[in-house]
Formats: structure tokens, sequence, C-alpha cells
């Protein structure tokens, strides 16, 4: 059975490379169809982590540019691939705009959809309508919680084919063997420890307030207020995504390093097992990554959530959140600190989680398309 695997950003593949790998090894022929950021030199050419983990693209949609560049090649360039491969059915993780336009491709196709992750909401980001269009879109949903299956199904989908998996990024963290510290802190050239928090920041793309370089403005200044009353705080950025124009965002980033060099260490891109790795050694999260809602919980670590773009989304007890203000990130900061966070990140709480989330999407891709 060929089952494609459709792939558009760093955090995507990391996600999927388990499923893609273990659908592989119980005899189904994986087509690894990826595009979008994985083809960026700025965003860390992450087509070589797709390559490392043993799979050769069957399609490389290369086109860069606006969203609505990315996402009409996207639409062309994998209606072209599907026709041509015709697999059993194509798996869209997500939420974003290009994976929209995989999705239509798909149904113009006659491809079945495998959506993962639907059914979830995220008030200030776009992605939001995106990712309930891809549900509509899809045949098969596979979602992380049984609210997300509640509010799929109250979209009129059969809730036969709407399946309460779990997180599949609970899965790579639950089978994560972290790399050494000190191996890891010689790769980066970067101490990570307690001390230190991993910040991924993407655009509030619905945040009428601030535009996204405010938003950046805003986190920077709120951490530049955190350096004051933490003098041992370290920061490790990665970039953010391309929902919108990422350049302006990333200079930012780069004269913020240059301002900290002891203190802030930027990275286009971590990969799975470097992300998972800091985190384990970190003392927490701050930013707007899904991330960090979802998945972190279950390392036991706190997460700062900063401004509008995640509002709307279940999350455990030690995501905390507040507005993007530079008072508040920094007030924020300084909660992730306390031993009573601290302690009831431990407690690893998270309800995304079930450890065998990867037998179970496995297992119901299987039977539905064989």
């Amino acid at each position: 059975m060929k089952i494609a695997v459709a792939t558009t950003t760093r955090a995507d593949w990391g996600l999927l490379s388990p499923l893609a790998r273990e659908l592989r090894d119980r005899g189904a022929e994986v087509q690894v169809m990826a595009a979008n950021m994985h083809y960026n030199p700025a965003l860390g050419m992450t087509i070589r982590e797709i390559e490392a983990d043993g799979f050769t693209p069957v399609l490389e949609c290369k086109t860069q540019g606006s969203p609505a560049e990315i996402a009409a090649a996207c639409l062309v360039d994998f209606a072209d691939a599907l026709e041509r491969e015709r697999p059993a059915c194509i798996i869209c993780l997500g939420d974003r705009y290009e994976m929209l336009s995989i999705a239509q491709a798909a149904v113009m196709e006659g491809v079945p959809v495998v959506h993962i992750a639907g059914g979830a909401v995220s008030e200030g980001a776009t992605d939001d309508m995106f990712r309930h269009a891809i549900t509509k879109l899809s045949s098969l949903h596979l979602t992380e919680c049984e609210e997300y299956r509640h509010r799929v199904i109250c979209m009129n989908e059969d809730p036969h084919l709407v399946i309460n998996t779990g997180a599949i990024g609970i899965h790579n963290i639950l089978n994560l063997s972290p790399i050494p510290s000190q191996q890891l802190n010689e790769d980066l050239g970067f101490e990570v420890d307690g001390d230190t928090l991993l910040c991924t920041m993407h655009s509030a793309t619905l945040d009428m307030s601030m535009t996204p370089e405010e938003q950046y403005n805003t986190l920077l200044l709120g951490i530049e207020k955190a350096f004051s009353t933490h003098p041992r705080l370290k920061i490790l950025f990665t970039y953010p995504n391309n929902d919108v124009d990422p350049t302006p965002l990333i200079a930012k980033l780069e004269a913020f390093r240059e301002m900290h060099p002891e203190r802030v260490l930027t990275v286009p891109s971590l990969g799975m097992k470097r992300y998972l790795s800091a985190l384990q050694y970190a003392g927490g999260m701050i930013g707007n990554s899904s991330s960090g809602i979802v998945e972190v919980a279950s390392l036991g670590k706190p997460v700062l959530d900063i401004g509008i773009r995640q509002q709307g989304r279940m999350r455990a007890a030690s995501v905390i959140h507040c507005e993007c203000d530079s008072e508040q990130i920094a007030l924020g900061i300084d909660r992730l600190f306390t031993p009573e966070l601290q302690e009831l990140a431990a407690k690893r709480e998270n309800p995304y989680a079930r450890r065998d989330t990867l037998q179970i999407m496995t297992g119901v891709i299987l039977s539905t398309f064989s």
C-alpha cells in the first residue's frame, strides 16, 4: 500500500517521522512529499533532516515567496504528484495555509486525506480557519484529545472516522534518548541548563493591535527586563516560521544576540532530537509555539504562553499565559522559576498524553485504507 506523507515545516516532520517509519516497518510504501520551509536556507534547509531519517521525497516543492505563492505551488505540484503516484491516502498534519492547499489537491485527485490534530482552537492565528477547512476536506481524523474529537464530530464528521489518538509529539518525548548534556552544549557552543529558557515566537497573524515586528519588540524588551532580575538567565531562540516574511523578525533576534552574546543563542532549526534534548535540560519554555501547549508538559517543564496566538487551546496547568506586554512577559518569566510552578510542571500531567498514540494511528490508517 502506498501512503503519502505531506510535510512542509521543520516542526511537522519532527512529529511525523516516527509515524512514517512505523508505517514503513509495517509494510506500507511511504512516499514523503516535501515543500515550503524544508527548502528555505534562512530557516535551516531541513530537507536534510528528512533525508537523514532515511526518506527520499517523491515530491520536492521548492517554491519560495509569499504565502499565496507557496500555497499556489503546493496546490499544483501536489495535484501532479498525487495523480502520478496514486497513494491510498495522504497524511496531513495541522493547520498551515499550504497544508490546506495540499488537502485541496488531494480531494481534487480523489485521494483520501488523513488529518492529524484537527478540532483544536487557536484564536490568534489564521491557522485556526485553515485547520477547520482541512477537517472538512478529510476522510479520517486523528485528534489529540477527546474534546477535540467531539468538536470534529460537531462539524458533521462521521464519529467512526474520528479517533482520539493523543498527540504524536508525546510519543517522541516518551521514546527519546536525549543527547548527553555535554555533547549538546558542545554542538551548540552554548550551555543549556536550568537557567536557560527555550523561546519560539511566531507571528500572531490575527492580532490587530500589534504588527509582528511590534510583537517581537515587546518580547525582546520583556526578556531584557528579565535579564536585569535574573543575572544567570539565558535564552535559546529558534527562528519563527514563514506565516509572514520572517526576515525582519530574524534580524531582530540576531541583533539581540549580538547585544547579549553570552546569554543568547539563535538557531534556525534545532531538529527534533536537539529540540527535545534542549528542553530536557532547560528550565522551561516561552513564546507561542503549539509545542509549548501540547508537548512540553510531558517533559516536566513549565511554559509561558505569550499573546493571543494559542488562545483557545486546551492546556496543562503548568502552561501559564500572559499578554504580549513587556512587563507581563518579565513577570511571567519570574513565575517560571518559582518552586510552585516547577513542582507543578514536574507532575507531567498533560491532557494530550497517551502512551499508545503511535500504535493507534498506525493501526487505524492501515485498517481504514487496506
